[in-house]
């Protein structure tokens, strides 16, 4: 009789090493994703603020230019802001509504710092559709909203039309009693 010897390795194609193939196949997975990651990073870094927006990130504003009832509007990240030195009454209609009806409740006391009831810092766009708003129009004292006729009372509150909210208050701080930090 002759020697046999068994043999008991996989001759048929397709039976390699299993963990030979187990690394092919996470090297070959990990390259694809390097290479999707490498292809996507400049489509997701190209949406990054532009440099001329990071300069206009913050501004800083002297209130000194303002003088009672009246309003300077200032650009801040490419939108206005309405910078509002408010007279006494225009803050006692404000208050006084503070209980009203209102679409988008609020205080008077909730749209400014304290102690600063005087000044009124506020994004400058109608939250309907983003026009900008008029002061002095309206049946409230503030603002009116000239596409649509959005009508803002003395707080900057949506007191009636079609916007669904109050104008938005931008980040502020006050610095020093003639300087305002927004952003």
């Amino acid at each position: 009789m002759a020697n046999t010897v068994l043999d008991t390795t996989p001759h048929e194609a397709g039976h390699g090493d299993p963990s030979r193939r187990d690394f092919i196949h996470i090297a070959a997975a990990a390259g694809a994703v390097g290479a999707l990651g490498a292809a996507v990073w400049p489509l997701v870094d190209q949406m990054n603020p532009s440099g001329d927006v990071l300069a206009l990130a913050s501004i800083e504003f002297d209130l000194s230019k303002v003088m009672e009832g009246q309003q300077v509007v200032v650009k801040w990240q490419g939108k206005p802001v309405f910078v509002r030195y408010r007279t006494a009454k225009e803050i006692a209609e404000a208050v006084k509504d503070d209980n009203a009806s209102l679409k988008d409740p609020a205080t008077d006391a909730s749209r400014h710092k304290d102690g600063k009831a005087q000044w009124l810092i506020l994004v400058g766009v109608c939250t309907h559709l983003g026009c900008v708003p008029n002061f002095g129009g309206g049946s409230f004292g503030g603002w009116l909203c000239p596409c649509h006729g959005s009508i803002y009372d003395t707080s900057g509150r949506i007191r009636s039309g079609p916007a669904p909210r109050n104008l938005d208050l931008p980040e502020y701080a006050f610095l020093s009693d003639t300087k305002v930090k927004i952003g």
